[in-house]
């Protein structure tokens, strides 16, 4: 008799359905696994044979064989170890195997049987819920899972509890979802002196999600205004909590199973890899910007950051996710995040300042910004200067509004843009629109299309550039209140694509 449990692998965000079968025949005793195991799966059978041995449950001699269909999809992790358990002991008739069939289960076992808590839960519970069946999954895991209703989730905490609660001699309740965690502290926005036009430059970028680049000199405070970014963004809405919490699922970033409705906020170092920053590596995890899905990806010392790794940013910033290509997989994250870059303008810094400037001033600054190649820089919604404030103006009291009341005025914006794009699926921001949507929303007036022509004309914008320019308008006549584009908002946004003749 071949016995079945189920469990999942993981492609991307995706759960797919793994069946686990179980055949215990004649033969000479081994115990084999197939199915495109990797070697943390394969290892698997030793940390059964330890778990049933500390159950007091000898395996019989006779040849046990693990199938793990479909055969032809790789199996990779050790989240197969309690699906293995429990097919077995179904095999041995220790479990009912009708009830075993009904579950999917994921969980590593320890030598003294305990289950040990794995990565991705909350896509598992997802699958669980489409297949109509209950998730077994360690206790450090039940309250995540339970965030999908439509699935009952099982926590035991050992493998001897699985088997109790399956025999009904001790059932086990089902798991409850874990606290939203709390809003953290953010750092205010009137905390930071000046630089009035870069207050104005992250509020614009904040409403539409629109990428932002500031150019300025070491100390200028372009890291301490990017800092303020999570502060006035909107909460997640529900729907968008969830998909983030399915990404930071799959790389283990789930506190006590809390789902946070605060935006990602991600600042990875310039010597980042390129696996680091798309995603790949050992098992093609998600990078850094698909963590920061539906929040905000800094980088910092942005010209710093390899070549070949600022390029791979292009596609993702244009289409919203990332496919991860290898021999035998073809795995695609989503990453809608808001791009937030910060530059020196050269590589002393003081490009602006003739008397601490290097000798090869301004050639160097050419050099320097040259590192950020045409078609990406075109991709930059807002790009601004930020001057040195002056040691005297750092005595001023507090000025601009605060965080809490710019925060005010993006909420309102985002809650406009999502009452004009509810029948846009592929569009929750201006940021997002395109095409004969994006000239529909953002069709200026005939001063404003009369300026527009002009601006094209003169800075020699790309069709890119253009249309950029109207989704920060639009986004500017949200902030506004405003149902069309006047001129002053397309002269705004032109002043945001102009940054220097040598950028």
């Amino acid at each position: 008799m071949v016995t079945k449990a189920y469990t999942v692998a993981f492609q991307g965000v995706d759960a797919r359905l793994v069946e686990v079968q179980c055949a215990v025949t004649a033969g000479l005793p081994a115990f084999s696994i197939v199915g495109l195991p990797d070697k943390a799966v394969s290892e698997a059978r030793e940390r059964v044979r330890a778990a049933l041995t500390a159950m007091s449950i000898a395996l019989p001699a006779r040849r046990i064989t693990i199938n793990l269909s479909p055969a032809d999809l790789p199996k990779e992790g050790s989240h197969f170890d309690l699906p293995i358990a429990l097919s077995l002991l179904a095999a041995l008739e220790i479990l009912p195997a009708d009830e075993v069939a009904q579950s999917v289960s994921l969980g590593e076992l320890s030598l003294d049987g305990t289950l040990v808590s794995v990565n991705g839960a909350l896509p598992a519970a997802l699958t669980a819920a489409e297949q109509d069946c209950r998730l077994i999954c360690p206790k450090g895991c039940g309250s995540e899972a339970a965030w999908v209703d439509a699935c009952e989730v099982i926590a035991p905490s050992s493998l001897l509890e699985c088997v109790n609660h399956f025999n009904g001699r001790n059932v086990i309740a089902p798991a409850t979802p874990g606290e939203v965690a709390e809003e953290r502290q953010f750092r205010d926005l009137s905390d930071v002196k000046g630089q009035e036009r870069a207050k104005r430059a992250l509020e614009i970028a904040a409403a539409g999600r629109h990428h932002l680049l500031m150019v300025g000199a070491p100390g200028a405070g372009k890291s301490m205004l990017a800092a303020r970014m999570p502060g006035i963004l909107p909460p997640l809405t529900p729907g968008e909590a969830l998909e983030t919490s399915m990404i930071h699922s799959l790389a283990g970033l789930l506190d006590e199973g809390g789902i946070s409705r605060s935006r990602p906020f991600r600042t990875p170092h310039h010597t980042a890899s390129m696996a680091a920053i798309v995603g790949g590596g050992r098992g093609a995890k998600p990078g850094e910007i698909s963590l920061a899905h539906h929040g905000v990806l800094f980088l910092d010392e942005f010209p710093e950051f390899p070549r070949t790794v600022l390029e791979t940013l292009r596609q993702p910033i244009e289409t919203g996710d990332v496919v991860v290509a290898r021999a035998n997989a073809h795995i695609r994250y989503p990453c809608k995040f808001l791009l937030v870059a910060a530059a020196n303008p050269c590589k002393c810094g003081h490009l602006a300042d003739a008397n601490r400037a290097c000798s090869r001033a301004p050639i160097c600054g050419e050099d320097y910004l040259g590192r950020i190649s045409g078609p990406l820089m075109d991709r930059f919604d807002l790009k601004l200067e930020v001057p040195p404030v002056s040691v005297s103006d750092l005595d001023l009291p507090e000025s601009g509004d605060r965080s809490e009341v710019v925060a005010a005025r993006v909420q309102a914006a985002r809650e406009r843009q999502s009452r004009r794009f509810e029948n846009h699926t592929d569009c929750r921001v201006n940021a997002d629109a395109e095409g004969e949507l994006l000239e529909e929303i953002s069709r200026p007036d005939s001063q404003g299309r009369d300026l527009l022509n002009r601006a094209a004309e003169k800075f020699h914008l790309t069709a890119r550039g253009y249309h950029r320019i109207l989704r920060v308008a639009r986004t500017i006549a949200d902030l506004e209140g405003k149902e069309g584009v006047e001129r002053h908002h397309l002269a705004e946004a032109i002043s945001f694509r102009l940054l220097t003749k040598s950028a």
